[in-house]
């Protein structure tokens, strides 16, 4: 699994990759601003309305320290905003690997299986789904977790394994999907569960890292052919004639 991690490492670095790389970090920053933004002016919003409410309650009297309340309340929301989105990378990572896994699955198949049959092309109303469901699981154990973070540090923890889970889980299923039917994908990531989340460990140790977590969907991706791939076995079937004795074919 380490061996695979370090391939998977060295390709998204390789010049064959950076134009996908570039094309998802582009992408992950993309999400990220508009839902920095979004949050943003909903707390804002919510700020305003919640001055005016207690202003009118209050009486006029209580407009300074009101308005004193309501710009502290905004300056957190903006930090919220910020820490929330570092919070929220898993699920926007998962929206961009449901983008690219066909252009990082090729690539990896390409230079450490060339002798087997390349996988099936994911349409885009398979991918995307999985990518969109994996990013509410993610946002809903998010939100389950965080009363959890003042209790020792406990809800990290939760959010760390529940991130290794959904992750291992999606780019796992997105992977054998290429080769397998939804069902066959989904019954396999069962029948490996351990290793499937073992694997999600080593991407969620990566998505925690600032700024290195824009190529998550690159990593994750790469790994996971690789460990669908020794998972899945000797494939005879796959080989192509001419390959199996070095003969080129014809």
């Amino acid at each position: 699994m380490l061996d695979a991690a370090v391939k998977a490492l060295t390709q998204i670095l390789s010049p064959p990759m950076r134009s996908i790389l570039w094309r998802s970090i582009g992408l992950a920053l993309v999400l990220i601003t508009v839902l920095a933004i979004g949050l943003q002016r909903l707390l804002t919003w919510f700020a305003e309305y919640g001055e005016g409410w207690a202003e009118g309650l209050l009486g006029p009297g209580f407009h300074t320290p009101l308005n004193v309340l309501a710009w502290i309340v905004s300056i957190a929301a903006g930090l919220g905003v910020v820490l929330g989105g570092i919070f929220l990378m898993p699920a926007i990572t998962s929206l961009v690997a449901s983008v690219f896994v066909d252009d990082v699955a090729d690539h990896v198949e390409r230079e450490h299986y060339p002798a087997e049959r390349p996988g099936h092309a994911l349409p885009l109303g398979v991918a995307i789904p999985e990518g969109v469901k994996t990013a509410l699981l993610t946002i809903l154990v998010y939100l389950i977790a965080l009363p959890f973070v003042l209790f020792a540090g406990a809800g990290f923890l939760i959010f760390f394994i529940a991130t290794a889970w959904l992750l291992g889980r999606e780019y796992f299923e997105l992977a054998a999907m290429r080769f397998r039917s939804p069902a066959e994908a989904k019954a396999m990531r069962k029948d490996n569960a351990a290793t499937v989340f073992t694997a999600g460990l080593i991407i969620a140790a990566f998505v925690s890292i600032p700024i290195v977590n824009l190529a998550t969907p690159l990593f994750g991706m790469a790994l996971m052919v690789h460990m669908h791939k020794r998972l899945s076995g000797p494939r005879p079937e796959l080989i192509e004639p001419g390959r199996r004795s070095g003969v080129p074919t014809v």
